[in-house]
């Protein structure tokens, strides 16, 4: 009946939190009261199936011993919800713009009173489980639990992992060796290490006879030609799958727009050295017929490709693309026989495009 009575003062004091009035206008206000109502909504719920479980345990265990205690726990957890109940009713919202317009005091009274909120539910969810347990069969559960984890992980452990005596057992393989008073355990070896020392033993095995007996494993050199060789393949077909593909091996001679666009490739890049009419500057004259590194179309574009960092001629291959230095090639190629404002002397070896021959350069300066 008492608790009945406490339940049913709940109920009352949850209403009187509902109709709560706030003083003037504010959103926070009204939703901290909202959760206050829901959560002692939660609350009262809660202590009817409380109060229910707990009428099947008093007429379950009416001669036992742990009856004084039990109902010790179910006054401790009505007693939360009838103090917090009353004080639910008690928040009155002050108008000072503080904490989301609401004053300090007030702010943390809702705050206080969420927190206690929280705390009963979780000492009534306690609760409930606790009268819950005790009202089914503790050997059906504890049967239950065992058989699927307990069992299957003494079983797993005993087989894989450490094959350990109980410690109650120990005296038994206790051995007589004493090192200043540590004595020793005759235990097996952990499973999971016995048979990893055996897979070694396995692939040491497979290992000798792989590379040591019959020879059909690879060294290092003899992995690395391999790769190598197929390296080789896969660029050889590569290469006959693309063979447009301009190097230093390919280089075709770039139609007008693409002499063009490597005339305005060479302004912006290379006039520097060589002025813009190829005459030659820092760099060598490109209108004659002497080179320093040979002047056929595939050597211009290594040239320009590669540089010559000794003389001062800077690689270009991480600028310009392929294609781009194809057309710096042509373009330097067009400038044969052409009269710069102030061509350079010549220097290099005279290359001759038709015959690819070379004359005497004796009287050549360099």
């Amino acid at each position: 009946m008492a608790m009945c009575i406490c339940a049913g003062l709940a109920a009352q004091d949850t209403k009187a939190a509902a109709t709560t009035t706030v003083t003037g206008y504010n959103q926070l206000a009204i939703l901290m009261v909202i959760m206050i109502v829901v959560l002692a909504f939660i609350i009262w719920g809660m202590g009817r199936v409380l109060t229910t479980v707990g009428r099947q345990l008093l007429d379950k265990n009416k001669k036992d011993k742990t009856l004084p205690t039990l109902l010790l726990l179910f006054g401790l957890s009505l007693l939360s919800q009838v103090g917090h109940a009353q004080d639910a009713s008690a928040p009155v919202v002050k108008t000072i713009a503080n904490y989301g317009g609401l004053s300090k005091t007030t702010y943390y009274f809702f705050i206080t009173i969420l927190s206690t909120e929280v705390v009963v539910i979780l000492f009534l969810a306690f609760s409930i489980s606790r009268i819950y347990s005790e009202l089914v069969p503790k050997k059906a559960v504890s049967a239950k639990r065992v058989s699927k984890y307990a069992t299957f992980w003494k079983k797993l452990d005993k087989k894989l992992f450490t094959k350990a005596v109980a410690v109650e057992q120990e005296e038994d393989i206790m051995l007589d060796h004493d090192y200043d008073g540590i004595r020793e355990l005759d235990n097996s070896l952990p499973p999971w290490w016995k048979y990893g020392f055996y897979i070694t033993i396995g692939v040491a095995v497979v290992y000798l006879l792989n590379f040591h007996v019959l020879g059909t494993g690879l060294n290092p050199v003899q992995e690395y030609n391999a790769e190598m060789a197929k390296a080789k393949i896969e660029k050889e077909l590569y290469q006959e799958k693309n063979k447009d593909k301009i190097d230093e091996n390919n280089v075709p001679m770039a139609d007008a727009d693409g002499i063009k666009a490597g005339q305005t490739l060479f302004e912006a890049n290379c006039a520097a050295c060589h002025l813009k009419d190829g005459g030659g500057m820092v760099g060598p004259n490109l209108t004659d017929k002497y080179w320093l590194h040979k002047g056929s179309l595939n050597d211009v574009y290594h040239s320009i490709f590669s540089g010559y960092p000794d003389k001062g001629m800077p690689a270009w291959n991480d600028k310009f693309s392929p294609k781009e230095i194809s057309y710096l090639a042509s373009f330097v190629k067009s400038l044969k026989g052409t009269k710069p404002a102030t061509p350079k002397e010549p220097q290099g070896e005279e290359f001759d495009d038709a015959t690819t021959g070379k004359t005497d350069s004796s009287s050549v300066k360099k």
